[in-house]
């Protein structure tokens, strides 16, 4: 497999040959921690075969990693402590990511969950500081930096500066020891707490090559695409994505105290909305994710915030099987120039749920619309890209088939999507 990088206008992912490289990742936290090497090796087989290219993967993991052992019986460190790392863990560690690299998947590793630098909830407890960070770093770097597909994930769903303390210095360490240890060129980015981006406290570190976002599942419509906005026109220019949107199947807000499940579930079209206006806002790509299949949740273990079925049955449910039309979209079209560029909506709103979000070639060559379910003729400016005759078409984000063609088009148009009850994709194609 060849290594990622970061595209030379650095907006977006390239192989290192430099063909495009749209990141769909999926969520699978507690994959190191809770599974064997066989039901491993299912779960790469299938999202594989559902068009996942990056599996985001915790080594000390939240679910009480460190004194809860994996699958096998062995605990990741000897004593909690990060310079005794236990051989036998990292062992399994070692094959399931070369695993994913037969499968054709790339490994966002998370070195350590956030609540191991800065507790906040959750079991903990605090280990690292920025020496020994630094060191696990480069203990991690020197054993999985020669894997091309290993690409590499701090942070872990934690507040970076939290009651006066700051642990800005102990990810820098642990980042600069991955470099050090790896010795070759590094993928890095940091994942971190519900709304807030890795842009916020680190955007100007050499280290942190893509920004990540966690819109998360308090709400539904979290207003992602405003932050990946936000993000597009920071310089120095970096790739950006959310990645951590909604769980399909998590319970909205599903830490109140009065939560019950019929306050609701994320469904598919929720997953769809925000992967879709996320990457149509200049992200790189999406991170899916099921509820049941992060917390690899089976029968006999304790569930985590009510999954309501089990990790083996989540690997197909229909959001999981619908990103693939994304990618395949977006790599359909001349994918390096792509801009975000909102004034081709005449007739938008900033109501979450309705709001519309359009991506474009810079050279007008062709334009996607996401529209989200509505009762409303759309109204696109075709001027805004090049006074030329467009082909107007539709794709379905359900099943990635393009149909009802509505024929030409140039100048203003207005068009009442196929059906009021789905979301859409308006596709527009200029004729040579």
């Amino acid at each position: 497999m060849e290594r990622i990088k970061v595209s030379n206008n650095g907006r977006y992912l390239v192989t290192a040959s430099g063909d495009p490289f749209f990141w769909l990742g999926d969520t699978a936290w507690e994959l190191f921690h809770r599974l064997t090497l066989e039901d491993a090796a299912h779960y790469f087989e299938t999202r594989q075969a559902q068009g996942f290219n990056v599996v985001q993967a915790v080594i000390l993991a939240e679910t009480d990693g460190l004194n809860t052992p994996n699958a096998y019986g062995e605990l990741p460190l000897i004593d909690h402590d990060p310079l005794k790392a236990n051989e036998a863990y990292f062992r399994t560690v070692d094959a399931m990511i070369d695993t994913a690299a037969a499968r054709g998947l790339y490994v966002g590793v998370l070195p350590t969950w956030g609540d191991k630098v800065n507790r906040a909830w959750g079991v903990g407890p605090v280990i690292f500081d920025a020496a020994n960070a630094e060191a696990y770093g480069a203990f991690l770097g020197a054993r999985y930096g020669n894997r091309a597909h290993v690409i590499w994930i701090l942070g872990g769903d934690r507040d970076v500066i939290a009651d006066g303390v700051d642990t800005a210095p102990v990810w820098r360490a642990m980042a600069e020891g991955i470099r050090r240890g790896a010795g070759d060129p590094t993928l890095m980015t940091f994942h971190p707490k519900g709304w807030q981006g890795s842009s916020a406290f680190f955007h100007g570190d050499d280290w942190l090559d893509v920004n990540m976002w966690q819109s998360g599942h308090g709400e539904v419509n979290a207003p992602n695409w405003e932050w990946i906005s936000a993000d597009w026109e920071r310089t120095p220019h970096k790739p950006v994505l959310d990645g951590e949107p909604n769980y399909e199947d998590h319970g909205i807000n599903v830490w109140a105290a009065d939560w019950t499940p019929e306050k609701g579930y994320f469904r598919d079209l929720d997953v769809r909305k925000q992967a879709y206006r996320s990457v149509f806002a200049g992200a790189c790509g999406v991170t899916y994710g099921h509820h049941a299949v992060w917390q690899m949740f089976d029968t006999g273990r304790a569930p985590i915030f009510s999954p309501d079925r089990t990790w083996r049955e989540a690997l197909e449910r229909p959001a999981a099987q619908q990103m693939i039309h994304l990618k395949r979209l977006m790599l359909s079209r001349s994918y390096l120039n792509r801009i975000p560029d909102q004034t081709l909506i005449v007739n938008n709103t900033d109501e979450r749920a309705l709001h519309m979000r359009a991506t474009r070639a810079a050279d007008g060559s062709w334009a996607l619309v996401y529209i989200p379910p509505r009762r409303d003729l759309i109204r696109i400016d075709l001027d805004r890209m090049a006074q030329a005759e467009f082909q107007i078409g539709w794709f379905d984000p359900r099943t990635g088939k393009e149909e009802h063609f509505d024929g030409f088009g140039e100048g203003m148009i207005t068009l009442a999507p196929p059906d009021y009850t789905n979301d859409w994709v308006l596709m527009m194609n200029r004729i040579p």
